[in-house]
């Protein structure tokens, strides 16, 4: 049988292990050739080609529910699953998603493309089985490093107290997150992987001691505290943890092995309870230059496969906003020691991964623990210190909270730094950008800022870091800069609450936050063209927001345009009119930002063009609002 003969996973059934190794070296191939052309997460999925398949043959998809943590390691299972024919449009508008989606196939039964999801999800799925008296297997899979998120503890410790509940977790150990793993459920599950395998010692306890005379099929009071005692003797010294919290144990196990995996499955869907089945894999197994650079090889845009050197770009670009970030709080940090960069896994992906290079001991790396993250920093911040919260948008909508409880309450010094804000691609709905200005915007104390461009970044980073009043907070975009001239040193930090002017016109009035100033400015020029002479301002902040400065021209102008890569639902567009309305200015203010949608996966400039948030479209919308025979409403 072929890869692409299979378009359901009970196809598997009945292969024979040479069979199903050659399926996998298949996946394999269709998983590294894909990527190599569209980009995409790699290591984490050629780690778990016959985790997968070991485990799919062993269950009833029809009925049985499989739960991934992340998504990004499930490419395999969307190989088996029916789309294969449409893999090679991986991440791409109207393709096939980088992440588990509900609505793509049957057989993804929860959508995830946040870690620590997945054990949660199917013990809600599996209390709900029991509720309506049904039955079907529901098996979570979660990587060690998801295994450092407070939700997966969380769950862990509450399925551990339903032992009438059948619920299946499969930890998939491969020794990484992102990066590799920190803290010390990691250091002990390593120490497993050096430990001999857990035998059932339960069941053949039980049947020996069955087989003695006058015993019978039961065991005494006595007998089972035996029983127990062997197995605590028996399971290594992380497989403990797990049992006292209720849960079996079996592992580690092989993770390549399909027969060792076949086996252990089989065994573990005869138990009742929740289950745990430790699996050890090697991420980026069988494509060598992967399972050496673990980190580089997470996830890659095109390459080429035989050299693993990305494909080069047909002309150079300016430094990425996180490298220019990077660079400079490493600069400030060298200077002042009380500067302490603190990340939840995402060291490379926010660029702290050159401090930790540079300064180790002004570094910290929490896990994929980010309400941990922010409170930690609460506490440092109480004690003086400077730390420098870097998370992206996304992930840090997790420590809502705690911003709010235990950073803004307390009025602490606490620097968020919120990289891939706005539109960020092919990662798609659940790693958007979207949310921060309005999440951020309506907490007290807190200053909310958006560089122009990467030299203002430089400048926000002084700002972020002189800012010992009260929490402060920065969105910077996924991708690279403009290009324009920046300092090595002397950076000046910049007015809180205080925007600037880039044109002056009396038509309308064009009022730019982040990554939207220069597309204000390109509109201003096409309204030129249309003799149309607009105002443009740079924001800078949303929070406070510069009413000296906006208000004035509002009403000396009567026309507002506000510009915004976020939701427009209580992001900078509101807050612009909010400031109008309270100062009693009623001014036709037009809104362009994102709207009440969920943004899919897609180039950005793919997703800004069907957005209508492109410069010609955004000119556009500012004639048909202002400058035709149809008047708009107050605010739109």
């Amino acid at each position: 049988m072929h890869l692409s003969e299979i378009t359901h996973p009970n196809q598997l059934h009945g292969l024979s292990i040479r069979q199903l190794q050659q399926i996998a070296r298949q996946i394999r191939d269709k998983h590294l050739q894909t990527v190599a052309a569209t980009g995409g997460h790699l290591g984490p999925g050629l780690g778990v080609v016959e985790l997968t398949l070991g485990l799919y043959q062993t269950l009833d998809l029809d009925c049985d529910k499989v739960i991934w943590d992340v998504g990004h390691q499930a490419y395999p299972h969307k190989l088996i699953t029916g789309r294969y024919d449409n893999f090679h449009t991986l991440r791409q508008k109207d393709g096939i998603a980088g992440y588990l989606k509900r609505g793509e196939s049957k057989f993804d039964h929860f959508g995830a493309g946040h870690a620590s999801t997945s054990i949660s999800a199917a013990l809600g799925m599996a209390l709900a089985r029991d509720m309506k008296g049904e039955k079907f297997k529901v098996v979570a899979i979660i990587g060690d490093g998801a295994l450092t998120g407070g939700m997966a503890l969380e769950c862990i410790n509450h399925a551990g107290h339903l032992p009438k509940t059948n619920l299946l977790v499969v930890l998939n150990d491969n020794e990484m997150s992102i990066s590799p793993n920190v803290g010390a459920i990691p250091r002990y599950l390593n120490k497993m992987r050096l430990s001999p395998p857990v035998q059932f010692i339960k069941d053949n306890f039980e049947e020996q001691v069955k087989q003695i005379p006058f015993v019978g099929e039961s065991l005494s009071p006595e007998l089972e505290r035996i029983k127990e005692g062997m197995k605590r003797l028996a399971v290594p010294k992380v497989g403990a943890v797990f049992e006292e919290l209720g849960f079996t144990y079996i592992g580690p196990v092989d993770g390549h092995n399909l027969e060792e995996l076949i086996a252990t499955f089989e065994q573990a869907h005869k138990m009742t309870g929740p289950v745990l089945v430790h699996v050890a894999t090697t991420k980026g197994k069988g494509y060598e230059i992967a399972e050496l650079d673990k980190v580089g090889y997470h996830a890659q845009n095109p390459f080429n496969v035989t050299t693993g050197k990305a494909v080069p770009s047909s002309k150079p670009k300016p430094p990425a906003y996180a490298k220019v970030f990077a660079h400079t709080l490493v600069k400030l940090a060298e200077q002042n020691p009380k500067i302490v960069g603190i990340t939840a896994a995402m060291a490379t992906g926010t660029g702290l991964d050159k401090l930790q290079a540079k300064l180790p001991d002004q570094y910290i790396d929490v896990g994929i623990a980010e309400q941990h993250a922010v409170t930690m920093s609460a506490g440092l911040a109480a004690e003086g210190i400077r730390p420098v919260v870097a998370i992206y948008s996304t992930f840090l909508q997790r420590a809502f909270d705690q911003i709010i409880h235990d950073v803004c309450i307390q009025n602490l010094p606490v620097f968020f730094c919120m990289d891939r804000a706005g539109i960020v691609g092919a990662d798609g709905p659940t790693h958007q950008g979207m949310y921060d200005i309005a999440y951020l915007r309506c907490i007290p104390n807190i200053v909310v800022m958006a560089p122009k461009d990467e030299a203002e970044l430089q400048q926000m980073v002084v700002t972020g870091i002189n800012h010992t009043t009260g929490p402060i907070a920065m969105r910077t975009p996924r991708g690279n800069g403009y290009g324009v001239p920046l300092m090595e040193e002397g950076w000046e930090p910049l007015e809180i609450g205080k925007g600037e002017i880039l044109r002056n016109g009396d038509d309308v009035l064009l009022v730019g936050y982040g990554t939207m100033v220069y597309p204000a400015m390109q509109v201003a020029e096409i309204l030129n063209e249309h003799g149309i002479q607009a105002t443009v301002i740079n924001a800078r902040f949303v929070k406070p927001l510069d009413t000296e400065l906006i208000l004035p021209l509002a009403k000396k102008i009567g026309r507002v345009v506000t510009l915004e890569e976020g939701c427009l639902m209580g992001g900078f567009g509101s807050a612009v009119a909010e400031a109008l309305l309270d100062a009693d200015i009623v001014v036709p203010v037009k809104r362009i930002g994102v709207p009440d949608i969920l943004v899919d996966h897609a180039e950005p400039n793919e997703s800004k063009a069907e957005l209508g948030l492109t410069s010609p479209q955004m000119a556009e919308t500012v004639m048909q609002a202002f400058f035709n025979s149809k008047q708009p409403s107050a605010v739109s």
